[in-house]
């Protein structure tokens, strides 16, 4: 600051100065009678017998300091004292605050992380009681039909974790009706009823015969390799269906799903088994595809309770009209599979238990989580497929099928992409790019103050006069 700027700034404040030659002294003692300044009506500067300030405001008037007012050193001096002892307890809040932030991250992290591993690890367990299933009971719609019939117990679980989670009381039968309102205004109707569900119920059934079919031509690995093509499928899909954005990395995504395909059905020749378990495994990810394309059309708005209430109709939609289907392959000979007694009911209602617990956690982690940590957990099935069947039954994998089974996988991964990755990278970019040419500028600065500094300190330095 200039001699020039330190004068004006002492200049403007609205202070009225003491006047030696007008105060009156008393014998012995001497009489403070100063001007005072907005703001310190009750506590002026002390004055000496011969009327002169307090030597550190005369020496802050004399050197031009930056808003001086008499008795501003001590009034800053309080409110210092002030405000650092209000320092530690801001300082402790802000603390907690960070702490609080810290632990609700990682406890997010860890419900995620432990979302992703129950779910890989329920449809591993899915696929290898299929397998083992196989081996005294080969009857593969019968499975699917009897577990799809187990999505009856969707909405009693959720109704039960629903009324030990909130306070509100709501007898099962009036939060069905709440819930049925996925129908339309008026609830559910017979005719609302076969017209919703028939179609889903049929897509789900579907999905899940293919796959089972699947399971009995390929190993497992492969066909959890192929099911992940349905996420290419549900883009492609919602792209001509639902006119969502067109992405460049998702085509190539699917590019690399149907490489990968072609790759698996080359690996043994396009003959035999294989090329069948890969039609039908290719299949079954096209209807699953279908379905969740067909439930983000007309249920994409529905609440977790609504899904409940829906999941649970299709598994009563199946119970009544698709239980005629396993009685004429039983009949016709297709799938024959004896007296009830001599059913493997083990297998089958782990395999359905785990099926159910599957799709639960599909839905609750889409509400309580992300959905992309969903989609992992789906992927990594693959590898602790591929685990299981190294381990357990000795499956030697040829390069081409792992080659097939690695690119499928990157194009899913890809798939996870969200729509802004593109500006949200660039501008990631540009934030770096930014901060490194800020701390370039702050170095520069820093080194110019520096020398500055010791040019001054060379020469020498005039206190401005009042």
């Amino acid at each position: 600051m200039t001699s020039t700027e330190g004068v004006k700034e002492s200049e403007d404040q609205p202070c009225v100065r003491l006047e030696p030659g007008k105060s009156t002294h008393l014998p012995g003692k001497g009489t403070p009678k100063g001007g005072s300044c907005a703001g310190f009506t009750d506590s002026s500067p002390k004055v000496t017998a011969n009327g002169v300030h307090d030597i550190e405001d005369r020496i802050l008037r004399i050197t031009g300091y930056y808003g001086y007012n008499p008795g501003y050193s001590s009034h800053r001096r309080e409110e210092g004292s002030d405000s650092h002892a209000e320092t530690p307890g801001s300082e402790t809040s802000e603390e907690s605050r960070s702490f609080q932030t810290c632990t609700n991250t990682a406890l997010k992290v860890l419900g995620g992380l432990l979302m992703v591993l129950c779910i890989s690890s329920s449809w591993v367990g899915t696929t290898q009681v299929v397998k083992l299933t196989f081996q005294s009971f080969s009857c593969p719609f019968f499975i699917s039909w009897f577990s799809s019939n187990w999505n009856m117990l969707f909405f009693p679980i959720y109704y039960a974790g629903h009324a030990v989670i909130t306070r509100e009381k709501q007898t099962p039968i009036q939060k069905f009706r709440e819930c049925s309102k996925l129908f339309g205004e008026d609830g559910m109707t017979l005719k609302l009823f076969v017209k919703r569900t028939a179609p889903f119920s049929i897509l789900w059934t579907l999905t899940n015969y293919l796959y089972l079919l699947a399971l009995k031509k390929l190993t497992a690995t492969d066909v959890s390799a192929l099911y992940c093509c349905h996420k290419a499928f549900v883009f492609l899909l919602s792209w001509i269906v639902l006119k969502d954005r067109f992405m460049g990395v998702r085509i190539v995504a699917a590019i690399m799903a149907i490489t990968g395909i072609v790759m698996m059905a080359y690996a043994d020749g396009f003959h035999g088994d294989s090329f069948v378990g890969v039609a039908l495994a290719v299949g079954s990810a096209s209807t699953s595809a279908l379905y969740k394309v067909l439930f983000k059309m007309f249920l994409g708005s529905a609440n977790f309770g609504e899904v409940a209430h829906f999941l649970s109709t299709m598994g009563f939609f199946n119970l009544i009209f698709i239980s005629c289907v396993p009685l004429i392959l039983y009949f016709t000979k297709v799938e024959h599979w004896g007296s009830l007694s001599s059913l493997p009911w083990g297998y089958l209602c782990g395999l359905a238990g785990l099926w159910l617990v599957f799709n639960i956690l599909v839905h609750v982690g889409v509400v309580l989580t992300y959905p992309i940590l969903i989609s992992i957990g789906t992927l990594l099935s693959v590898p602790g497929n591929a685990a299981v069947d190294v381990l357990k039954h000795e499956v030697i994998f040829s390069v081409v099928r792992l080659a097939a089974t690695c690119i499928i996988c990157l194009g899913f991964l890809l798939l996870l992409l969200p729509e802004e990755w593109d500006s949200v990278t660039l501008r990631f970019l540009a934030t770096i790019a930014d901060k490194k040419s800020e701390d370039h500028g702050e170095e520069l600065t820093e080194s110019s103050v520096h020398t500055r500094s010791r040019s001054r300190a060379n020469g020498t330095v005039s206190i401005p006069l009042a």
